[in-house]
């Protein structure tokens, strides 16, 4: 008597080669995505005089301003410094990021395009 639903035997080889696949890359990706945490990115505005650090969590951990930099007078162009610095550094974590799953999904082409099924 045939086993109600699944396959015979268990899994077909292909099947099983693809959920062999597809568990790697997750290690891979999970691995990759730490990396990713633990790298720092940093950005500087207004000639250097402001630096911003991002983790690749995308949180500030340092912001570093010179002397010449803070201008009580003008505060307006410390504020857009710091924030030109800040969304560099950001911007910066997220291309890593995105480069990080290109590298991990380009073989997948897509939603499901080049799986063979």
């Amino acid at each position: 008597m045939a086993k109600r639903g699944g396959f015979p035997g268990g899994m077909p080889g292909n099947m099983n080669n693809l959920m062999k696949q597809a568990q790697r890359m997750q290690r891979q990706m999970e691995e990759g995505q730490k990396e990713l945490e633990a790298k720092e990115f940093s950005a500087k505005a207004g000639g250097g005089a402001v630096e911003v650090v991002v983790t690749g969590k995308k949180e500030i951990v340092k912001v570093t301003l010179s002397e010449e930099a803070v201008d009580p007078d003008d505060i307006e162009t410390l504020q857009d410094m710091i924030m030109a610095a800040a969304n560099e550094a950001l911007r910066q974590a997220e291309e890593a990021n995105n480069e990080l799953m290109g590298k991990m999904t380009g073989g997948l082409g897509g939603f499901g395009g080049g799986l063979p099924f």
